[in-house]
């Protein structure tokens, strides 16, 4: 345990119910539990920016730290881009304290083909669900965590184990992706070195991934910010908001960094219907 100072943009409910990541969960209003790969931290807030963290020194700096991309400043990210935009401005100012989070690449892709026509709810229930069936079980601070297993701890499955744990058509997609990584086809490590571009074509040679979901990977895993994931709220941001017209290709390396705060202010508007009725982040 010890104390970390975080002087820049850093709301913990906000970033768990962005859209990005789907096991953070809540211990009580100034704690919380962020769960990827096989690490996981529990945050608390003290106030004047000073955080008590569960883990140590070496931990924090190699993992947390670019987890929460805390080398990014997003307060002179706001700046950069105010008064571009009415809509924009208005985004920023509500998801203040968003950071765009770089996760594990084997979980987010897995994450991302099952969120296809999915709620938050039942993607993180799929994912919690996985992390069960196969997953390394530890606790921290009296709180049970089962990590999301690597593909090696999940030699064997096969589609049907999938459609078991409720993954209905995208079981397939996911144990294609599976048998893709265990066997060395695709190498998520090496796909780091990748231009964006290339990125995202070898991700979308999977079957079960669109460029919806590539893009999410791009962004959240691989740290690709230029990635503007289009998802039904975003479509909804582009066509309400910008006449039809797409907007990110103006923000360049910032696209999915200001994407991430028109999502979380256009869902969190929305009306009980209309969250009902479109599940988040699919197509």
């Amino acid at each position: 345990m010890m104390t970390v100072t975080i002087a820049d943009d850093f709301d913990m409910a906000k970033i768990a119910h962005s859209g990005q990541c789907f096991r953070a969960r809540a211990l009580d209003p100034d704690a919380w539990l962020f769960v990827t790969g096989e690490h996981a931290v529990l945050i608390r807030a003290l106030g004047a920016d000073l955080y008590d963290v569960s883990c140590g020194a070496t931990e924090w700096d190699a993992v947390w730290r670019p987890y929460f991309d805390l080398d990014r400043n997003y307060g002179a990210l706001r700046a950069k881009h105010k008064n571009r935009f009415p809509f924009l401005d208005t985004a920023m100012d509500f998801g203040r304290g968003i950071r765009v989070l770089r996760q594990d690449p084997w979980e987010t892709l897995m994450t991302f083909i099952l969120s296809q026509r999915k709620s938050i709810p039942a993607i993180s229930h799929g994912v919690e669900a996985i992390a069960a069936r196969w997953g390394r079980r530890t606790v921290l601070s009296g709180t049970e965590i089962s990590f999301f297993p690597t593909p090696p701890q999940m030699t064997g499955c096969c589609t049907d184990d999938f459609r078991e744990l409720g993954m209905g058509y995208r079981s397939a997609y996911m144990a294609e992706a599976h048998c893709a990584v265990l066997s060395g086809g695709l190498d998520l490590g090496s796909l780091a070195s990748l231009s964006d571009d290339d990125l995202m074509a070898r991700l979308q040679s999977l079957h079960g991934v669109g460029i919806k979901v590539a893009s999410c990977v791009a962004l959240y895993a691989y740290g690709r910010t230029a990635a503007a994931p289009v998802d039904v709220w975003i479509r909804r941001v582009i066509d309400t908001h910008f006449g039809g017209e797409n907007p990110f290709p103006l923000f360049g390396e910032d696209a999915g960094l200001m994407q991430q705060y028109m999502f979380y202010y256009m869902k969190s508007q929305a009306p009980p219907s209309e969250k009902r009725r479109w599940p988040d982040r699919s197509l």
